[in-house]
């Protein structure tokens, strides 16, 4: 994409989504390379989404039972997260979209950056099989709803649709 991506003034979540998912499609339609397509949408997601501390995926390795971390925008994160620990696990472990308003809350939450205070995570599925998961850290509470929730579903429609997976693995 050869313009600069900037951040627009929108009134509602669906409008920022809206807005998010047609910078994502302008940015990863024409290209193959699916790590390439994945570290675009975790920068995008970084630089469009307010108060974000980490946006990035983590992929699924299925002989370990693990995700392993994958392109992302922050700070050093975990390298390997088990299924049965954290957000992320809990989410590729049960398909499910995790909103999670305080971390601190959650039982066997990861520290990978004690800034952290909320966090969304999207399973990656396909077919009956997890993929990997994205997840997005905010240092604010609360700062992620089920409008996200339903903007970054879309999201990951979008990236169904154009990245090859089958590459990555």
């Amino acid at each position: 994409m050869s313009k600069e991506i900037l951040k627009i003034e929108t009134e509602t979540s669906e409008q920022l989504y809206n807005y998010v998912n047609a910078k994502l499609l302008g940015l990863i339609c024409e290209e193959p390379d699916p790590l390439a397509n994945l570290a675009n949408a975790a920068a995008l997601l970084y630089l469009l989404l307010d108060d974000l501390n980490w946006a990035g995926f983590y992929l699924m390795r299925e002989k370990e039972n693990a995700l392993v971390l994958g392109p992302f925008q922050g700070k050093p994160a975990c390298t390997r997260i088990p299924l049965d620990k954290g957000v992320c696990g809990a989410a590729a472990r049960t398909g499910e979209i995790h909103i999670v308003p305080d971390v601190e809350l959650f039982p066997g939450h990861i520290a990978c950056d004690g800034a952290s205070a909320s966090e969304i995570v999207l399973p990656l599925m396909r077919e009956g099989r997890v993929l990997g998961v994205l997840d997005l850290d905010s240092p604010l509470r609360k700062r992620f709803s089920s409008e996200d929730g339903e903007g970054l579903l879309k999201f990951v429609e979008t990236l169904h649709k154009y990245v090859a997976w089958d590459d990555l693995f």
